[in-house]
């Protein structure tokens, strides 16, 4: 339950990312009297927004944390063609941006939490791979770290960039495998913000960046929860198995949610409570309440 004064839409501000003036737009839901645990950074998935975090933010937000969600470039109310991608790392750069604007507004001393989902998860993991800036710890959720794609699919992704790299496509997201709860699906097909395109650069990013995250596992160094779907349709669940037998046991902790689909916060209640679960004891363990 949230603490009260939860705001469901979350106070909306914009910021100008990666030096070429266009704005991201930005949720904060504070965590209200008491000062925040952490505060934790939502990264959201392919053709989807922030707004869509509203539950999972006020779960948190009853958990004492300060919570903050963004829109990609080319998603939700953030400017820039829908599924487009002006450069290889924008994705990267809008997030070290955002960062940058969080850790300025926070008290000093404040944790901060990355918590990613599906190609928010690839982003996120990316980032900490880089080390492009410094973060106290790292929630994944359904990472895209194995996009499933045949020879066939990748020579097109190596090649359709340099050739067409504003083309875009349908994603080809099959949205009854979002999640078992049809209220959920249905709420997906009808909200505006949503999309189904994609460009062929940032079907590269994805192609690409799982290899790179899968690459340095070995060497992980930020506390972390990974959590995937067994059942997941979307994304191949591979990806998830693979990092976690990669990655250091004393700084990754796994879970695998065997029956669920894609979008483990917005499962059937049954599904979604041991994730719900799991995170607030990882939160717990990480960002003790102080006494």
């Amino acid at each position: 339950m949230a603490a009260p004064g939860f705001l469901p839409e979350g106070l909306a501000s914009r910021l100008a990312a990666s030096g070429d003036g266009a704005g991201l737009s930005v949720r904060d839901w504070p965590a209200g009297e008491e000062p925040a645990r952490a505060t934790v950074l939502l990264v959201h998935g392919l053709g989807e927004h922030a707004g869509r975090y509203a539950a999972l933010a006020q779960c948190l937000h009853g958990w004492g944390f300060a919570v903050r969600g963004y829109d990609h470039y080319g998603h939700g109310r953030s400017e820039g063609p829908r599924g487009g991608l002006p450069s290889d790392d924008r994705l990267l750069d809008d997030l070290a941006a955002v960062v940058d604007d969080t850790r300025a507004r926070q008290p000093c001393g404040q944790p901060l939490v990355l918590l990613g989902h599906s190609l928010g998860g690839l982003v996120a993991a990316l980032f900490v791979a880089r080390g492009l800036r410094p973060v106290d710890a790292l929630v994944l959720s359904s990472p895209a770290f194995d996009a499933g794609l045949s020879p066939w699919q990748n020579m097109l992704v190596s090649t359709l960039p340099y050739l067409l790299p504003g083309l875009r496509v349908s994603n080809g997201l099959q949205i009854p495998y979002l999640s078992h709860d049809t209220a959920v699906c249905d709420a997906y097909r009808a909200d505006g913000l949503c999309h189904d395109r994609i460009c062929a650069r940032l079907a590269r990013f994805l192609a690409r960046g799982g290899p790179e995250v899968l690459d340095r596992a070995p060497r992980w160094s930020v506390p972390s929860l990974l959590m995937w779907a067994g059942d997941d349709r979307l994304v191949a669940p591979a990806g998830s198995l693979d990092f976690a037998r990669r990655a250091p046991p004393s700084m990754v902790e796994s879970l695998c949610l065997e029956q669920a689909y894609h979008e483990l916060f917005n499962e059937t209640p049954a599904l979604a409570r041991p994730a719900f679960q799991r995170l607030q004891s990882w939160l717990d363990r990480r960002f003790p309440v102080r006494g």
